[in-house]
């Protein structure tokens, strides 16, 4: 994975980030700095390649471990976006969407 986000390479021991989606329905997700915003029909987290939007339907936090940078959300699970300085406007939109 580090082929295709290798910003951080430089900077000494990285955490590892891994989502791990079960059934659609229940997501687990390490290395995460920060939960920015989150409903039960968006999330968007702060992770350590970048910015992460899960959108779905009836989501939750089912756990959060900010020490180890754990995240685990349950609900119908529609979309996982990575926003980061590659897609320039598209980010700049999405944002202007999110905090209207």
């Amino acid at each position: 994975m580090s082929q295709y986000y290798d910003n951080n390479s430089s900077k000494g021991t990285v955490q590892e980030h891994d989502v791990i989606m079960r059934g659609r329905r229940l997501l687990d997700i390490t290395g995460v700095k920060q939960v920015e915003s989150f409903d039960n029909e968006e999330f968007l987290l702060e992770t350590v390649m970048g910015f992460l939007a899960i959108k779905g339907e009836n989501l939750q936090m089912k756990n959060l471990d900010v020490d180890k940078g754990i995240v685990s959300i349950k609900g119908k699970v529609f979309d996982l976006v990575y926003i980061d300085e590659h897609h320039g406007e598209k980010a700049k939109g999405f944002f202007s969407k999110l905090f209207r």
